[in-house]
């Protein structure tokens, strides 16, 4: 099966190349893999308008190049025309990630006079019964319209599929679909286990059976069609038997701002306790990549552990992700669960059983909300 890891090692040579401007955690779906935050009351103080354009700014000043808009759903921010102008002005290349809800023609318009790049869509299913049960809303129409349009107005598009137990079935209707639409590229985002995923791991995660036959399906695709659609699609590492290659190396070419301002590593580093995470409320971007003790921390090698401080992949994967080891292990310096050389893989061989137990009880998926994900901790 295809292995996990980017193909080619991209090396910033200390810049942020890439921009995550998290504009909001607000958002009209509630899908029970969302990788935002748990407690999501809890962060309301978001960045306005002059705060989001000065992050841009510095962050460009230090060699960003690729800037993506993301949530939550950005387009829950009324001055995302006014922010992806500022980002055309200072020359990144411009990427919003959406679910479409919120959107018209008309505000598609107007983005794409301000300078919006490329537009990436999430999209559950070909089937609007299942797209609409995974997300807790009546929105499968509203997104297939609007992919329509987006091509119309002569933007690329991704499409991406957060691949579940649910979902997977229908790898090859989805991929028809995809053709119909005339989109660009098709990724097919196996969910990672973090916060509203980790939540509902047992319920959401595929069987390796599964996979499988999803991969069959997408690489008979491939050969029907050849290149008029390009397809993504990655064995998640609970079953590869190596940890994913995570950010590119902590620090290395991400800086993640979230909608409060704190500034991360990558978008779900804040669940890491013990470490405080500067605000560009309160330095400066240049001194936050540079200089804080948080972005610091897991950067290079010299934090690795046994075995992956003498191993020879660590340059591949180094060290595999920092929030996984942190959540499966309650340290996010321990070798990452997901590597079959960890001392801790036995986590995740153990969480793979459990999942398709065949005497297991199945639950309801915990929907993201307010309120809900903490009551069932």
């Amino acid at each position: 099966m295809t292995k996990a890891g980017p193909a080619l090692r991209l090396d910033g040579q200390g810049r942020p190349l890439w921009l995550v401007c998290e504009l909001t955690y607000g958002c009209p779906l509630k899908c029970p893999w969302c990788s935002n935050p748990l407690d999501l009351d809890a962060y309301q103080n978001e960045l306005s308008t002059e705060e989001w354009k000065r992050v841009m700014r510095e962050s460009r000043t230090l060699g960003s190049l690729q800037l993506g808009f993301t949530g939550g759903e950005p387009l829950m921010r009324r001055d995302l025309e006014d922010l992806v102008a500022e980002a055309d002005r200072l020359g990144y290349y411009t990427n919003l990630i959406t679910s479409t809800v919120g959107m018209s023609a008309k505000r598609l318009s107007r983005l794409k006079a301000a300078g919006l790049k490329q537009i990436q869509v999430s999209l559950q299913s070909h089937d609007a019964a299942t797209t609409n049960a995974l997300v807790g809303a009546s929105v499968h129409d509203h997104k297939i319209a609007m992919i329509r349009e987006i091509k119309a107005q002569g933007f690329p598009v991704v499409l991406n599929i957060p691949v579940v137990r649910q979902n997977i079935a229908h790898t090859g209707a989805y991929l028809e679909m995809a053709l119909d639409l005339g989109v660009d590229y098709v990724e097919f985002a196996n969910v990672q286990y973090y916060n509203w995923a980790l939540v509902n791991r047992d319920e959401l995660m595929p069987s390796l059976e599964e996979l499988k036959a999803s991969e069959e399906a997408i690489n008979s695709f491939r050969q029907r069609i050849g290149k008029k659609m390009v397809i993504y699609f990655v064995i998640p590492d609970y079953f590869n038997g190596r940890p994913k290659a995570c950010m590119n190396g902590w620090g290395s070419i991400i800086m993640t701002i979230a909608p409060d301002g704190v500034a991360l590593p990558c978008q779900e580093a804040r669940l890491l306790k013990g470490l405080n995470f500067p605000s560009v409320r309160e330095h400066s971007v240049e001194w936050i990549w540079k200089e804080s003790p948080a972005f610091r921390t897991y950067r290079g090698d010299a934090w690795m552990k046994e075995p992956c401080r003498s191993c020879s992949e660590r340059e591949k994967d180094f060290g595999g992700c920092r929030c996984q080891a942190y959540l499966l292990t309650g340290d996010g310096a321990n070798p990452d669960p997901a590597c079959s050389k960890s001392p801790f893989h036995h986590l995740v061989e153990e969480a793979i059983v459990e999942a398709h137990r065949p005497q297991r009880n199945s639950r309801p998926l915990v929907m993201r909300e307010v309120g809900v994900a903490s009551s069932t901790q």
